[in-house]
């Protein structure tokens, strides 16, 4: 149903390098790119990131209660696009770890931007 989500920022080159760096871990390279946008992916058929400076003019601002969340395969990857972010200058915002008894294992931290993004999985 989610086709993108774009994030708003104030410094698209440092974003897009965060998010090269960080989206690398599970694959994702840019998939669209023009000033002030820039898109990653997997492929065409499955949802993407964004960042974007807003339309507007004004200052990106984070959203109190708003957070994208990257579905990954296994534990060792929620690991691993966790360390990636806060090696990269992310915020945490909760460490790995299973979320309930449900089977959910997910990491939470900010971006650069204090945008909030969580990887998790199900049950890997």
């Amino acid at each position: 149903m989610i086709g993108y989500i774009t994030l708003g920022t104030n410094d698209v080159k440092r974003a897009a390098a965060f998010y090269d760096a960080l989206l690398a871990e599970i694959g994702a390279k840019r998939t669209m790119e023009s000033e002030g946008f820039v898109a990653w992916g997997v492929s065409p058929k499955h949802p993407a990131l964004g960042i974007i400076t807003p339309f507007n003019g004004e200052a990106a601002t984070v959203g109190n209660g708003s957070m994208a969340a990257l579905v990954v395969k296994t534990k060792e990857q929620v690991q691993a696009v966790y360390n990636k972010a806060i090696e990269l200058g992310g915020k945490d915002e909760g460490g790995p770890g299973p979320r309930g008894d449900s089977g959910f294992y997910a990491a939470y931290f900010r971006d650069l931007d204090g945008n909030k993004l969580n990887a998790f999985c199900m049950g890997g």
